[in-house]
Protein backbone atom coordinates (compact mmCIF):
# COMPACT_ATOMS: atom_id res chain seq x y z
CA UNK A 1 0.00 0.00 0.00
CA UNK A 2 1.27 3.48 -0.85
CA UNK A 3 1.41 5.93 2.03
CA UNK A 4 -0.42 9.09 0.93
CA UNK A 5 0.35 11.21 3.98
CA UNK A 6 1.82 14.66 3.58
CA UNK A 7 4.43 15.78 6.05
CA UNK A 8 4.65 19.55 6.38
CA UNK A 9 7.83 19.51 8.48
CA UNK A 10 9.64 16.84 6.44
CA UNK A 11 9.36 18.28 2.96
CA UNK A 12 6.98 17.94 0.05
CA UNK A 13 5.50 14.44 0.17
CA UNK A 14 2.01 15.48 -0.89
CA UNK A 15 -1.09 13.49 -1.69
CA UNK A 16 -2.90 15.89 -4.05
CA UNK A 17 -4.12 19.44 -4.20
CA UNK A 18 -2.43 22.66 -3.23
CA UNK A 19 1.07 23.12 -1.85
CA UNK A 20 -0.08 21.80 1.52
CA UNK A 21 -1.61 18.60 0.15
CA UNK A 22 -5.28 19.46 0.57
CA UNK A 23 -7.32 20.63 -2.40
CA UNK A 24 -9.05 23.82 -1.31
CA UNK A 25 -12.60 24.66 -2.37
CA UNK A 26 -12.62 27.23 -5.18
CA UNK A 27 -14.12 30.01 -3.03
CA UNK A 28 -11.18 30.34 -0.64
CA UNK A 29 -7.41 30.34 -0.48
CA UNK A 30 -5.03 28.22 1.55
CA UNK A 31 -5.98 27.54 5.16
CA UNK A 32 -3.67 28.50 8.03
CA UNK A 33 -2.72 25.01 9.23
CA UNK A 34 -0.34 26.28 11.91
CA UNK A 35 -3.00 28.47 13.53
CA UNK A 36 -5.69 25.81 13.66
CA UNK A 37 -3.29 23.10 14.85
CA UNK A 38 -2.23 25.47 17.65
CA UNK A 39 -5.88 25.57 18.69
CA UNK A 40 -6.08 21.76 18.66
CA UNK A 41 -2.93 21.64 20.80
CA UNK A 42 -4.44 24.17 23.23
CA UNK A 43 -7.53 21.95 23.46
CA UNK A 44 -5.30 18.91 24.09
CA UNK A 45 -3.55 20.82 26.86
CA UNK A 46 -6.96 21.46 28.51
CA UNK A 47 -7.71 17.75 28.34
CA UNK A 48 -4.37 16.94 29.94
CA UNK A 49 -5.12 19.39 32.75
CA UNK A 50 -8.37 17.45 33.36
CA UNK A 51 -6.45 14.17 33.64
CA UNK A 52 -7.30 12.95 30.16
CA UNK A 53 -4.83 11.99 27.47
CA UNK A 54 -3.68 15.26 25.84
CA UNK A 55 -5.48 14.80 22.53
CA UNK A 56 -7.41 17.68 21.00
CA UNK A 57 -9.31 18.47 17.83
CA UNK A 58 -10.97 21.41 16.11
CA UNK A 59 -13.34 21.63 13.15
CA UNK A 60 -12.86 24.46 10.67
CA UNK A 61 -15.18 25.80 7.99
CA UNK A 62 -14.31 28.84 5.84
CA UNK A 63 -11.35 29.75 8.06
CA UNK A 64 -13.53 29.77 11.19
CA UNK A 65 -13.44 27.27 14.03
CA UNK A 66 -16.90 25.84 14.46
CA UNK A 67 -16.20 23.17 17.09
CA UNK A 68 -13.46 21.97 19.40
CA UNK A 69 -12.98 19.32 22.05
CA UNK A 70 -10.50 16.98 23.69
CA UNK A 71 -10.53 13.37 24.80
CA UNK A 72 -13.14 12.82 27.53
CA UNK A 73 -13.03 9.05 27.93
CA UNK A 74 -12.26 9.14 31.66
CA UNK A 75 -14.53 12.06 32.50
CA UNK A 76 -17.48 10.64 30.55
CA UNK A 77 -16.68 7.00 31.34
CA UNK A 78 -17.12 6.40 27.64
CA UNK A 79 -14.46 4.65 25.55
CA UNK A 80 -15.81 6.37 22.42
CA UNK A 81 -15.41 9.93 23.77
CA UNK A 82 -12.43 10.68 21.52
CA UNK A 83 -11.56 14.28 20.66
CA UNK A 84 -12.13 13.80 16.92
CA UNK A 85 -15.51 12.12 17.37
CA UNK A 86 -16.74 14.71 19.89
CA UNK A 87 -15.60 17.56 17.65
CA UNK A 88 -17.27 15.98 14.62
CA UNK A 89 -20.53 15.57 16.54
CA UNK A 90 -20.49 19.20 17.66
CA UNK A 91 -19.78 20.39 14.11
CA UNK A 92 -22.59 18.22 12.74
CA UNK A 93 -25.04 19.73 15.23
CA UNK A 94 -24.04 23.26 14.19
CA UNK A 95 -24.18 22.57 10.46
CA UNK A 96 -27.12 20.17 10.35
CA UNK A 97 -24.69 17.43 9.24
CA UNK A 98 -23.48 19.34 6.15
CA UNK A 99 -19.78 18.70 6.62
CA UNK A 100 -18.44 18.41 3.06
CA UNK A 101 -16.24 21.51 3.37
CA UNK A 102 -15.12 20.96 6.97
CA UNK A 103 -11.48 20.29 7.84
CA UNK A 104 -10.69 18.49 11.08
CA UNK A 105 -7.42 19.29 12.86
CA UNK A 106 -6.27 16.71 15.42
CA UNK A 107 -3.16 16.49 17.53
CA UNK A 108 -2.89 12.74 16.92
CA UNK A 109 -3.74 10.53 13.97
CA UNK A 110 -7.27 9.26 14.56
CA UNK A 111 -8.18 5.64 15.27
CA UNK A 112 -10.33 3.49 12.95
CA UNK A 113 -13.53 4.51 14.75
CA UNK A 114 -12.83 8.21 14.32
CA UNK A 115 -11.61 8.00 10.72
CA UNK A 116 -14.66 5.87 9.89
CA UNK A 117 -16.88 8.60 11.34
CA UNK A 118 -15.05 11.28 9.32
CA UNK A 119 -15.53 9.25 6.12
CA UNK A 120 -19.21 8.63 6.88
CA UNK A 121 -19.73 12.32 7.64
CA UNK A 122 -18.11 13.26 4.34
CA UNK A 123 -15.62 15.79 5.74
CA UNK A 124 -13.28 17.47 3.30
CA UNK A 125 -9.93 16.99 5.02
CA UNK A 126 -8.03 15.76 8.05
CA UNK A 127 -4.87 17.46 9.30
CA UNK A 128 -2.99 15.85 12.17
CA UNK A 129 0.25 16.45 14.03
CA UNK A 130 1.47 13.07 15.29
CA UNK A 131 1.19 9.72 13.51
CA UNK A 132 -0.03 6.81 15.63
CA UNK A 133 1.97 3.65 14.92
CA UNK A 134 -0.36 1.51 17.05
CA UNK A 135 -3.82 2.38 15.76
CA UNK A 136 -3.56 5.22 13.24
CA UNK A 137 -6.18 4.81 10.51
CA UNK A 138 -5.26 7.72 8.24
CA UNK A 139 -2.27 6.00 6.68
CA UNK A 140 0.08 4.80 9.38
CA UNK A 141 -1.43 1.43 10.34
CA UNK A 142 -4.58 1.46 8.22
CA UNK A 143 -5.57 3.69 5.32
CA UNK A 144 -9.29 4.30 5.79
CA UNK A 145 -9.22 8.00 4.98
CA UNK A 146 -8.24 7.49 1.33
CA UNK A 147 -9.48 3.95 0.74
CA UNK A 148 -10.87 3.97 -2.81
CA UNK A 149 -13.21 1.07 -2.03
CA UNK A 150 -15.21 3.42 0.22
CA UNK A 151 -17.67 5.94 -1.22
CA UNK A 152 -15.76 8.99 0.14
CA UNK A 153 -12.09 9.77 0.58
CA UNK A 154 -10.60 12.44 2.79
CA UNK A 155 -7.54 14.54 1.97
CA UNK A 156 -4.89 13.99 4.64
CA UNK A 157 -1.95 16.09 5.82
CA UNK A 158 0.31 15.04 8.67
CA UNK A 159 3.16 16.55 10.63
CA UNK A 160 1.76 20.03 11.29
CA UNK A 161 3.28 21.22 14.61
CA UNK A 162 4.35 17.64 15.27
CA UNK A 163 7.20 18.46 17.67
CA UNK A 164 4.92 20.59 19.86
CA UNK A 165 2.20 17.91 19.99
CA UNK A 166 4.77 15.19 20.77
CA UNK A 167 6.25 17.29 23.56
CA UNK A 168 2.80 17.79 25.11
CA UNK A 169 2.07 14.05 24.93
CA UNK A 170 5.44 13.19 26.49
CA UNK A 171 4.76 15.53 29.43
CA UNK A 172 1.46 13.79 30.24
CA UNK A 173 1.35 11.61 33.35
CA UNK A 174 1.50 7.86 32.72
CA UNK A 175 -1.96 6.43 32.17
CA UNK A 176 -3.42 9.70 30.87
Amino acid sequence: MVNTLSRIDAGPLLDSGDARGVPEPAHRGPMNYELFMAEAIAEARRGGEEGEAPVGAVAVLDDAMIARDHDRMLLERDPTAHAVLLTLQAAARKLDSRLSEVTIFATHEPCPMCVGALVEAGVHALVFAVADDRKGAAGTVLQLARDRSLPHQISVVSGVREAEARRLASEAPAGA
